[in-house]
C-alpha cells in the first residue's frame, strides 16, 4: 500500500471530473505534508481512473483530472 492510497482514494470517493487540491487540504488527507516523492507516486492515480494536471509550486496547489 502507497502512502499516497488515501488521496487517490479520496479522489475516487468523490468523484469529481477535476480537483484543485491546496497542499494543506491533501495534507489534512493524509496527515503529512507532500513532498518530492509526490513525483514518484503519482503514476499511481491512474489505477484510481485520476491523472496530476499541474502542481503549482506559487499557488500551493495540484490539479487532478479525471481520465
Amino acid at each position: 500500500m502507497s502512502k499516497y492510497e488515501p488521496l487517490w482514494k479520496y479522489l475516487k470517493e468523490n468523484n469529481k471530473e477535476n480537483y484543485k487540491l491546496s497542499y494543506e487540504e491533501i495534507k489534512n488527507i493524509l496527515g503529512f505534508d507532500i513532498d518530492h516523492s509526490f513525483l514518484t507516486y503519482k503514476k499511481e492515480a491512474k489505477e484510481y481512473r485520476y491523472e496530476v494536471g499541474k502542481i503549482s509550486m506559487k499557488e500551493k496547489t495540484v490539479i487532478f483530472n479525471k481520465i
